[in-house]
């Protein structure tokens, strides 16, 4: 297991030449980026479009656009405006006929959509708007649907129903089965220096994205280090008693075995009041397997990585970042 140095962080000038691809959805990654950011790097996120919940959902159903929502929390996440303008973007109605769950970010990716008349146009011209460093580019430019499969035989459609159905999970597929990723994502993985995937929801994050065939090919021939970061907690409804590798085995599952270098895990201590709050919902920490990760052919970093808020458990995004930097 290598552990975090304390001291220097790798030489600036190849940093401020280096890429890094981040791929994933969710909360997980919008923190993760808020850190890397405010380093010398150039950032091509890549998120997931395969939400199907809240606001996205109805805007996807509605306007047969990919849900906007995951990529309107990287936009904001990247962005270097005002925070009043952040505010405005996450801003989320409350009330009227029609807006009442609308958040006004998601409101503009749809209407921008309709300007340009195609998804990934819309994502590139807000990016534009809201000075975002680096580029942000959804999987795929068509809707996609996520269907799960469970340990008993059973099928449900529908990202946001996957993690309700309280059964184990086989795997997960998309429809259409093979759709195009931008030709912008193959480019940035092909020339990336460092390939991240996560922090995120194990089966409805981050291997969505290694289900379209074109992106994980990709990844497989980069000459990019490849780094997994895994959740400090287990998912309920996803990960249930999951350990470090186990996540690396659902992974290789979808997508073959070898895809990945090495995984980033937390050695820090969780307070008992913070474990005992989990454990109400259902979740507990992932226990960190070396040996199996090890055979699995997966070099261990592990760092104390997080940070607390009022009632969980998040990755500290500096320390993640730094940490993320110095594998360059």
């Amino acid at each position: 297991m290598r552990h975090a140095s304390r001291c220097g962080e790798g030489n600036t000038r190849r940093v401020k030449k280096a890429n890094i691809v981040v791929i994933g959805g969710g909360t997980g990654l919008s923190v993760l980026l808020r850190g890397l950011k405010t380093f010398p790097v150039d950032i091509t996120a890549i998120v997931t479009v395969a939400d199907d919940g809240g606001s996205s959902g109805r805007l996807r159903q509605e306007l047969s656009i990919p849900p906007p929502g995951d990529i309107r929390n990287v936009l904001v996440a990247l962005s270097e405006v005002e925070p009043l303008v952040e505010q405005l973007f996450q801003h989320r109605f409350e009330n009227g006929n029609g807006l009442s769950g609308h958040s006004l970010g998601n409101l503009l990716l749809a209407g921008m959509t309709s300007i340009t008349g195609d998804f990934a146009r819309g994502v590139r011209e807000l990016s534009k708007v809201l000075n975002v460093k680096g580029k942000v580019l959804p999987a795929s430019n068509q809707e996609i649907i996520l269907h799960g499969e469970f340990e008993d035989g059973s099928f449900v459609e529908g990202e946001s129903k996957i993690p309700l159905t309280g059964k184990k999970i086989k795997r997960v597929f998309i429809e259409p089965e093979n759709p195009m990723p931008l030709h912008e994502s193959l480019i940035a993985i092909n020339e990336a220096d460092l390939v991240v995937l996560g922090p995120g929801s194990l089966y409805t994050s981050v291997i969505p994205n290694l289900l379209v065939k074109q992106i994980t090919a990709a990844i497989r021939k980069s000459s990019a280090w490849k780094v997994y970061i895994c959740n400090v907690m287990t998912q309920p409804g996803e990960t249930d008693h999951f350990t470090a590798s186990d996540h690396v085995k659902a992974i290789y599952e979808h997508a073959g075995d070898g895809l990945l270098n090495a995984i980033l895990v937390n050695e820090q201590k969780i307070p008992f009041s913070y474990a005992q709050r989990y454990a109400a919902e259902g979740a507990e920490e992932v226990v960190v397997d070396e040996k199996q990760l090890e055979a699995l052919g997966m070099e261990v970093v592990a760092d104390d990585f997080l940070y607390f808020d009022n009632r969980y458990l998040r990755h500290d995004a500096i320390k993640l970042s730094q940490r993320l930097v110095s594998m360059l």
